[in-house]
C-alpha cells in the first residue's frame, strides 16, 4: 500500500496525504520495506523521486497483491452484510424509462436494503461521469475502450424501422435496406449514440438525415413520424413500452442490415463494490431473460 502510493505520485508528501498519515511515518515504512527486500525502491534527490529499476519491476506485482486484498475484503463484507448501501447508476434517457420498470421491482424483492439512485444522461457523457466518480456504475450502449472500466455485456436490443401509416412502405413488414434510399430520416440529437447509428445507415444507403428536425426524445421522434415529417428508427424496448396505437405508425424489419444496440453494465475496475456489481449484472440478465426475452436477446 505504501509502496504503491508513492509509486503512483512520485511524491512522498502527496502520498502521505492520500494515505492520511504523516510524511515521516511514510518514509519510515518505505525504509523498513526496502530493508526487508534488500534493495532500494526509489531514487531520491533534490529534483524529486523516481522509481528504481528494481522498483519498476516490482510495482505490477504489488498492484496485483493490493487488488487481491481489496477483493478479499469486499467479498467478506458482502458475505457478512450483503448490499446495504445506495449506488448511483447512470442510464441513457432512450433506455431507462423502458427498461428499469421491469428491472427495479424485481431487484428490490431480492435485495431489500439495496438502493439505486438513477440519473439519466446522454451516452457520450455517461462514461466520463463514471470515470469522474459521479456514478458508481452505468448502463450504456456506448462502446468504451478505457482500461479503467469493466464492461459486462447484458443484452442486444433491435432497432426497428418505422414509417407513417400512409407511407408507401407501410404495406411491407420486411423492407430492404436499399429501399430507404432517398427517404427523409428523422433522428435524435447528435449527443445520443442512436444518432450516430442512424447517420451511418443513411450514409450507407443514400437516405437523407434531417438535421433540421432532430428529436429531443424518442417521444418527439415518434410524434414527428406520425405527422409525416419523415421516417425513423426506434429501439425495440421503446416500441414495446410506448407504441400502444399501432395504426398510427407501421413497424418494419430492415433487411440486409442488423441495426441494434448492445447494452452493458459498466463500472470502474477498481471500485470497492466490483464483486457485487458483477453479481448485479447477472441478476439484470436473469430478469431481462424472464421478462423481455421476446423483445431483446440476452448476452450470456
Amino acid at each position: 500500500m505504501y509502496f504503491e502510493a508513492v509509486a503512483s505520485t512520485l511524491n512522498f508528501r502527496q502520498a502521505a496525504q492520500r494515505l492520511n498519515i504523516t510524511q515521516p511515518t511514510l518514509t519510515l515504512q518505505i525504509n523498513s520495506l526496502e530493508q526487508q527486500i534488500g534493495f532500494q525502491l526509489f531514487e531520491r534527490s533534490r529534483s524529486g523521486t523516481l522509481l528504481s529499476a528494481q522498483g519498476r519491476e516490482l510495482l505490477p506485482l504489488a498492484k496485483k497483491v493490493l487488488e487481491a486484498s481489496d477483493a478479499l475484503l469486499d467479498t467478506a463484507n458482502w458475505i457478512k452484510n450483503g448490499p446495504v448501501t445506495t449506488f448511483k447508476i447512470g442510464i441513457p434517457p432512450t433506455l431507462g424509462p423502458y427498461l428499469l420498470p421491469w428491472i427495479l421491482p424485481e431487484l428490490h424483492k431480492q435485495y431489500h436494503e439495496l438502493k439505486l439512485y438513477v440519473r439519466e444522461a446522454a451516452p457520450k457523457l455517461l462514461e466520463q461521469q463514471l470515470l469522474n466518480g459521479e456514478f458508481d456504475l452505468i448502463l450504456s450502449s456506448m462502446p468504451t475502450t478505457s482500461d479503467e472500466l469493466t464492461v459486462q455485456p447484458l443484452f442486444n436490443e433491435p432497432v426497428k424501422f418505422v414509417v407513417p401509416a400512409d407511407h408507401p412502405l407501410a404495406a411491407q413488414d420486411d423492407v430492404a435496406a436499399s429501399q430507404i434510399s432517398g427517404e427523409s430520416v428523422l433522428t435524435l440529437e447528435e449527443h445520443h449514440y442512436l444518432h450516430t447509428q442512424v447517420r451511418d445507415i443513411c450514409e450507407q444507403f443514400g437516405a437523407h438525415l434531417m438535421r433540421d428536425f432532430e428529436g429531443t426524445s424518442l417521444d418527439t421522434l415518434r410524434q414527428m413520424t406520425v405527422m409525416g415529417l419523415g421516417v425513423a428508427f426506434l429501439p425495440g424496448l421503446y416500441i414495446h413500452s410506448e407504441m400502444h396505437r399501432p395504426e398510427a405508425l407501421h413497424v418494419c424489419e430492415l433487411r440486409d442490415n442488423d441495426l441494434s444496440r448492445n447494452h452493458a453494465l459498466i463500472w470502474r475496475s477498481k471500485s470497492p463494490s466490483r464483486i457485487f456489481f458483477r453479481e448485479l449484472a447477472g441478476k439484470f440478465n436473469e430478469i431481462i431473460k424472464e421478462k423481455l426475452s421476446n423483445i431483446v436477446t440476452v448476452i450470456d
